[in-house]
């Protein structure tokens, strides 16, 4: 049986600090009521024992170095540092409480163990990774009275690059223990395993987090593609057909691929070949903190007649979020149900559609309703569809065509776009601003190669001064090692180490 979440609520003193946790109880009763759903036992828990625990991650090494750091401030006190994957999967453990140790085997909180919320009910660790934000659980508001001799702070651990939750850092202490710095130290452990992943990889993309925003899809401006559709690939023309279809047909289109590729841009498109007269609005997650207000800004909106919304990142939307859309969207349903046939054949009862990486990350409430995935592949592997977008890019910024010189298109087309659409965009942009022909030498210099390690500041400056002396009109290798004062043996260590390929940057 469910605690009764009233009486729970009533127990949970004021506390400093408490609402940046838990606001008001909204939070720990979405969490209970999941918690139920799942069957989870309200007296013990019984997580999944997974085996092998995978090691040979960026994050569990970065994790675990963190943790052993921490520990070895924290021997003597009575807490269990862990980290934890994005299902909850407890990885490590730390403790220098023999007593804590045994006590925390009692109840599996061990490595090798699942604790996310469908296996353990409302905890710490189980929450944070669910709604996305650091949470402290105190002994009462546990869902399992087993876990009730504890209090758990957990923070979340995102990817720095593509902003994806990897997993968290969990600590745990007695119930009796005052919390104290617990849930401050979790984040400040979460945030130095971020900030260690982040300098040792190799990518160039600048970290992304969640804008946040609701917009109206102006007819004009579909986003990046509207106007050279005719120019697309293959692959793209495809997954816009389908969707289309599965939209006419009143159907909730899941749109699956990386952030930037073009995933909101197939569904406006979508939308608006199959919904021509419909009011379309875009509605971005942002971060967890703002979320209910965000909520509450649009969400009146799905009701509406011919109005069409497309949530975008649903994969970073809490959990407590996606259960009250979830909650929304079947009140509407419910009480468009005496319709007349005739009238549900000729508009869908709701019309929207959401984003995400993989429906495997966006909360189960909402992947429910999802009839049809339009799997959108990266910007890298359709190759045809980067001078399109490019000479959109152009178009857009100087409102007429720009003409791109051999080199450029050889480096525009060579480049892997680890940012997919937003990258393209962003880098011929900045080009279009400061010239009528686009030449190699006017894209960003780590487009015109890919170093296998992550540059220093003064290899990056090196790079930027090598490729601007090639790119420059008619000057070959051997004249740039010249006006460069060094040999050519070395410019071509130099651009090899650099990972330059000079036949980008020489005029076909």
């Amino acid at each position: 049986m469910m605690p009764d979440h009233n009486d729970c609520i009533s127990s949970l003193p004021d506390r400093p600090g408490r609402s940046e946790v838990l606001p008001g109880s909204r939070r720990l009763l979405a969490s209970w009521q999941r918690s139920q759903e799942y069957g989870v036992s309200p007296e013990s828990v019984d997580p999944a024992w997974a085996g092998e625990i995978p090691n040979d991650s960026l994050f569990f090494q970065c994790g675990q170095e963190v943790l052993e750091g921490l520990h070895q401030s924290l021997m003597n006190e009575p807490l269990g540092l862990m980290l934890t994957d994005a299902d909850g999967l407890v990885l490590n453990r730390f403790s220098g409480d023999p007593a804590l140790l045994r006590a925390l085997d009692r109840v599996y909180l061990a490595p090798g163990f699942a604790f996310s919320e469908r296996q353990a009910g409302t905890n710490g660790l189980g929450l944070a990774l669910a709604d996305k934000v650091p949470t402290l659980v105190r002994a009462e508001e546990h869902y399992s009275a087993s876990l009730r001799t504890y209090t758990c702070a957990a923070a979340p651990v995102l990817d720095p690059v593509t902003g994806r939750l990897e997993g968290s850092v969990n600590i745990t202490t007695w119930s009796r223990t005052s919390p104290g710095l617990l849930l401050a130290l979790a984040q400040s452990a979460a945030a130095n395993t971020s900030t260690l992943m982040s300098s040792r990889t190799h990518r160039h993309v600048q970290p992304t987090k969640p804008q946040g925003g609701v917009f109206r899809v102006q007819r004009p401006r579909l986003e990046p593609a509207a106007g050279t559709m005719r120019a697309m690939s293959a692959p793209w023309l495809s997954a816009l057909e389908d969707a289309t279809a599965a939209v006419a047909r009143g159907e909730v289109v899941a749109a699956l691929g990386e952030r930037g590729s073009g995933r909101a841009t197939l569904l406006g498109q979508a939308l608006r070949q199959a919904r021509p007269a419909s009011r379309i609005l875009c509605a971005s997650v942002p971060a967890p903190e703002m979320v209910e207000e965000w909520l509450a800004l649009w969400t009146p909106e799905l009701s509406k007649p011919d109005t069409a919304i497309i949530l975008e990142n649903a994969d970073f939307l809490p959990a407590w979020a996606a259960h009250e859309l979830a909650s929304q969207v079947r009140n509407i349903l419910r009480a468009r149900l005496p319709s007349s046939s005739a009238a549900t054949a000729t508009a869908p009862a709701l019309l929207w559609a959401f984003t995400a990486v993989d429906l495997n990350n966006v909360p189960p409430e909402l992947t429910r309703f999802a009839a049809h995935a339009a799997h959108i592949p990266a910007l890298r592997d359709r190759a045809a569809d980067i001078m399109p977008l490019a000479r959109y890019a152009a178009r857009q910024t100087r409102l007429r065509d720009l003409d791109f010189t051999a080199a450029a298109e050889r480096t525009l087309t060579s480049y892997e776009w680890p940012g997919n659409i937003d990258e393209l965009m962003r880098a011929v942009h900045a080009a279009a601003l400061v010239t009528e022909i686009i030449d190699a030498r006017h894209l960003p210099p780590e487009l015109l190669g890919s170093p296998a390690r992550r540059l220093t500041r003064m290899e990056a400056f090196e790079r930027d001064e090598i490729v601007r002396v090639l790119a420059r009109p008619g000057t070959s290798v051997a004249e740039a090692a010249l006006e460069l004062g060094i040999s050519r043996a070395t410019i071509y260590r130099r651009l090899a180490k650099l990972g330059i390929d000079p036949r980008n940057q020489l005029k076909a």
